[in-house]
Order: C-alpha cells, then structure tokens, then sequence
C-alpha cells in the first residue's frame, strides 16, 4: 500500500478502491476483447479452439460421423453445453456468441466476487483477475477453461458457509472439464459436510448420466478418459523441458513435432515416450500426497477455509506439474484459487498471486504472441518456456510448505462455518 501510494495521487488510489471502479475496468478489458474478437467474427470466423467447437456444433456429437476427426467426447458431456449454445446465432457469428456467454460468466463472478460481505475485500482482487485476464483473455475467450473458471471461482467464495452448494457448482464444472474435480478433493477432505458434498456430487452425476443415456451418448459419457490415453508429452509440460533443450540443440534426433491427431505438439527424444508412460502414475501418487498433507493438517487443527484454499491450489498445481499435457490454458485452472484466496488473506496470498501473474505473462509471450518459433526450437523460447515451468514448480514448493504448515498446528481453531 505504501509504494502505490507513492507512485499514485490519494485520489487514483481511492477511486481505484471503490467497487463500481471495478466495473468500469470490466468493461474496458471486455470491451477490448470484443473488438479483437470483432476482427475474426464480422468476417464469419473463429479464433483458436473455437473453431473446433463450431464445427462439432454444426456436424453434430456423434463420434461416428467425425471418421477421421477429434471427437467432442474428448471433453466431458457438459461442455457441449455451452458448446451447441454458442451456435445459437449461426455458424457466422458463432464466435461472438461464445464470447458473450464467457462475458456474462465473468459478470456473474464479479458479482458475487464484489457484492456483500466482500465489497471491501474483494476490490483488490477483482482488478487482479482483470490484470490477469489481459494477458489470459487470449485463452480464457477461447476455450471451455473461460466457462469453467467463473463457476469454481463461486464455488470457492462460499465453500466455507455453503459447502453443499459449492460441491454442487464444482460437480457440474468438472462434468465440464475435469480439472475442477482437483479443488473438489479439498473441500470432500475437510468439511464438516463431506457426506452431504459427495452425495451431491453423486446426484449430479447420476442426473448428467440420466441426461446423457436419454439423448442416446451414454456409450460415450466416459471417451474423455481414455481419448488421448495414448498421447506424448506435449511441449509445454513441465516435465518435457529437458526434450524442448535436447530439441534446441539437436542432440540425440530429439525434435519437436506435431500430433495432428489431437492437434497438440510434442516432444520426441531418448527416454520421451518412457516420461509419458510415467505421468499418469506419478499424477496419481501427486494427488495422493497432496490428500495426506490435507488430512493431517485437518488432524492437527487447521482454519478449514484457509485449508480448503491452499489444498486446492496445492491439488491444481499439482494437476499442472505433473501431467503430459501442458496447454497454455492450464493457467486459467489456478486464477479463481488465487482469487478466492486473495478474499480471504491479501497479505497470506499475495506471493502465489504474484507468482501466478509471472507464469500468466510468460505464458502470454508464448502464446499467443511467439509459439511458432518455440515450436521449432528457438533458444530464447524455450529459455521463457523453462522460466515459466520453474515458476510453475515454485508455486507448488508455495502449495505444500503452506499446507505443511497448517499441519504443524497443535491447537484447534474455529471452523469458518464449514
């Protein structure tokens, strides 16, 4: 507070603290996007994954009919959604339609992120996502992570007073893409209504799966698990840095080189495919830590909320770290935590906040502004994609120490309400 009151007049400062000034920063960083968006959409284009999403809006979901092409199974079922809604005003302006339905979202998020108990604590925050989203709108405007990432951001303000509520917002975001499901273990680990959470996460699940079964898909419901099985490791993974090095320096034939069945580019190299069978095992036993650490910092009578907040951070980093895959949009997974936790402790949050805007405006130079020179293995490029990788693992070593910490804790504290 001291350096922004230095560089800035009292006035600035105080504008910028009220939350209507939020809204007005919403608009302008929407209001931006729209008009780069424009440049794709008044021409009856589309941007990114979009285009994916458009054409299974227009040919239809069934796997059958795609020969040859990535099937919309690869997401879970929810995210046709949203998906076949975004058609809604034809093919031409499909892309304006996805981006409204993330706007208004986004709008609700706000909302509920400024409204209320947090008008005064969640100010900051608020213009943290819009900082953020200057750099992730690029991605979070053009991928089902922009649909998911408002519903976990609410899920996560109330989990302390409305666990129930929470698990079912999160059951619904995974059953739309799946790594919500990495914040959900937290909340089933260390509320006092963990029965009543997972029965709710059961209920949506056996009423998507009625859904499913009724619209004749449910052969298909459980593709998103085994439809890249089989896939390498992806550039951008953490894990593959070695490769992208190896592939700099052209040492043993590594190279990188794409994957047009899944549209991902991968690395290839000594040990490469060895790495890639190793990731789902090494994922698993991740989470499995990660749960242990939860359970013993419960035990030793960790704040639940703050508990909730840094096991779901630990748990998404740990999502992002040790898998295979390792899109750009990945990062989009951990700004509603970091949110949610600057609400909660400004000053406790602010390293992992600043740590997370690093990776935002790294991953922001590789994409979308220089992917195609990393993906032939240009040094500087790969020296971004390595400094962004170590952030990513730093932030984890954050995840863990905080959460070892809540553990050393001999005395109990008050649950917030959970």
């Amino acid at each position: 507070m001291t350096v922004r009151s230095k560089v800035l007049p009292a006035t600035v400062v105080d504008w910028f603290a009220r939350p209507s000034s939020v809204w007005w920063g919403f608009a302008v960083v929407h209001v931006y996007f729209l008009g780069w968006m424009a440049s794709f959409f008044l021409n009856g284009n589309t941007f990114s994954d979009t285009e994916q999403y458009r054409q299974w809006a227009m040919e239809g979901y069934n796997p059958a009919d795609l020969t040859g092409k990535i099937s919309p199974w690869v997401y879970p079922v929810l995210a046709q959604i949203p998906i076949f809604l975004a058609n809604v005003a034809g093919p031409g302006l499909y892309l304006l339609a996805w981006f409204l339905i993330i706007t208004a979202l986004n709008a609700v998020g706000l909302l509920y992120l400024t409204r209320g108990p947090r008008t005064v604590t969640g100010v900051a925050p608020a213009w943290w996502w819009l900082f953020f989203t200057v750099f992730m709108g690029y991605l979070s405007f053009a991928r089902v992570e922009g649909i998911t990432a408002p519903i976990v951001l609410i899920a996560l303000l109330y989990v302390a007073e409305r666990p129930v509520v929470a698990g079912v917002l999160l059951s619904i975001a995974t059953w739309i893409k799946v790594w919500p499901a990495a914040v959900l273990v937290p909340i089933v680990i260390a509320s006092h209504k963990r029965v009543q959470v997972v029965l709710t996460g059961a209920a949506v699940t056996a009423v998507v799966c009625l859904g499913t079964w009724l619209t004749g898909g449910l052969p298909h419901i459980m593709d998103f698990l085994t439809n890249q099985g089989e896939r390498g490791m992806q550039l951008e993974a953490t894990f593959s840095t070695p490769w992208v090095w190896l592939s700099v320096f052209h040492i043993a034939g590594s190279k990188m080189a794409d994957n047009t069945a899944i549209n991902s580019t991968e690395v290839y190299g000594p040990g490469a495919d060895v790495a890639a069978f190793l990731m789902q095992p090494l994922l698993i036993l991740a989470a499995l830590g990660a749960a242990i650490l939860l359970v013993r910092a419960l035990r030793r009578g960790a704040e639940r909320e703050e508990l909730f907040l840094e096991g779901a951070l630990m748990m998404v980093t740990a999502f992002i770290v040790f898998n295979k895959v390792g899109s750009p949009q990945f990062i989009i997974w951990l700004a509603p935590v970091i949110i949610a936790g600057l609400t909660h402790d400004w000053e406790r949050w602010k390293v992992p906040a600043a740590l997370l805007m690093g990776i935002a405006m790294t991953t922001f130079v590789i994409y979308p502004l220089f992917y195609t020179p990393l993906i032939h293995a240009h040094p500087v490029m790969a020296a971004i994609l390595t400094t962004r990788n170590v952030l990513f693992v730093v932030l984890l070593w954050w995840s863990v120490k905080r959460t070892a910490e809540l553990g050393r804790k001999t005395t109990a504290q008050v649950p917030a309400g959970a």
